[in-house]
């Protein structure tokens, strides 16, 4: 059996109607996992989870939209697939807002409260009601979605890269606790990736020649490349990996 094999698995992506997060629960399934598609809006997640349903087969995806900023609805999220699927085995936390592009001292209490809640609190409140579970059958694997901005400093998204610098510190100390019950938390650090969430970044001229000539493989990567690294920690693959941090960047922090 191959060790990427997710045959029976069930797993939830949050912000999965789009980007990184669709590209990860095609993936998923790809690799015999169901999967449950997560947005704020029920008419996209009912897409991407006909796309998946129409290619390996009714009932390998449900479409639950929740908002992250919202405690209820996630716990709605949870409580659903449970509902539908019976258990959770892997969760990938995704889902991440950014409102505000510009200078640290420029920022207004308001967006940086949203960032910090939307892409540290949130992913607090799912973890914690997906993991009793795992715990108690002594399985599960939780990913984060962090950034390589949780690496690097920034004039420009700087809230943002504290908001994935805590995610990473997220899944280490969470790593220590659900250790011992065989549950692993790691994160994956994508670098600049050609989807909406970054469209203000990859559309301007002068920032993606900039780019492209100091990563190393010259280009900015796509939302199926960061996939990859989603079924590597989920599967049994990456069973001996626990509160670390992919970086998938094309090499750009080195």
């Amino acid at each position: 059996m191959s060790q990427f094999d997710l045959t029976g698995k069930v797993a939830i992506v949050t912000g999965s109607s789009r980007g990184i997060g669709r590209a990860s629960a095609l993936e998923l399934a790809e690799h015999g996992a169901k999967v449950v598609i997560s947005s704020r809006k029920q008419d996209a997640c009912d897409a991407v989870a006909a796309e998946i349903n129409a290619r390996h087969g009714a009932g390998t995806a449900i479409a639950i939209a929740a908002n992250i900023s919202d405690k209820a609805a996630l716990q709605n999220l949870v409580d659903e697939t449970r509902h539908g699927f019976g258990q959770i085995d892997v969760l990938v936390c995704n889902a991440a807002s950014n409102p505000y592009y510009g200078p640290q001292e420029g920022i207004a209490d308001d967006q940086f409260r949203k960032i910090l809640d939307n892409n540290i609190v949130s992913n607090h409140w799912l973890i914690a009601m997906v993991a009793p579970e795992m715990r108690a059958r002594k399985a599960g694997s939780i990913i984060i979605v962090s950034s390589v901005g949780g690496l690097r400093g920034s004039p420009v998204i700087g809230a943002y890269c504290i908001s994935k610098a805590a995610d990473m510190q997220l899944a280490r100390n969470l790593a220590v606790e659900y250790g011992p019950y065989n549950v692993r938390v790691n994160c994956i650090a994508p670098g600049l990736i050609k989807t909406e969430f970054a469209r203000a970044l990859w559309e301007d001229p002068k920032r993606i020649e900039a780019a492209n000539n100091t990563i190393p493989l010259r280009r900015i990567g796509e939302a199926h490349e960061i996939a990859g690294g989603v079924v590597f920690l989920a599967s049994p693959a990456s069973s001996f990996m626990t509160g670390q941090t992919i970086v998938i960047d094309g090499g750009f922090t080195v």
